[in-house]
């Protein structure tokens, strides 16, 4: 288990101001996404590491 806290981040393509998800990619295995509207005070959603690759992948295809 690691004590590391997530380090937040949005899409470089989410310049404009509205509303957004973040990702944390600096735990191992794990990656939280959350509403950044919500910020720390909001749900959080674990994915595994490779399930979120696999989504990615996913929606990456045309």
């Amino acid at each position: 288990m690691t004590t590391e806290s997530p380090r937040w981040r949005k899409s470089s393509y989410s310049d404009n101001g509205g509303n957004c998800v973040e990702v944390a990619t600096n735990l191992p295995g794990a990656v939280p996404v959350r509403d950044s509207k919500a910020g720390d005070a909001g749900p959080v959603l674990t994915f595994g590491a490779p399930a979120f690759a696999a989504f990615l992948g996913a929606v990456r295809t045309p």
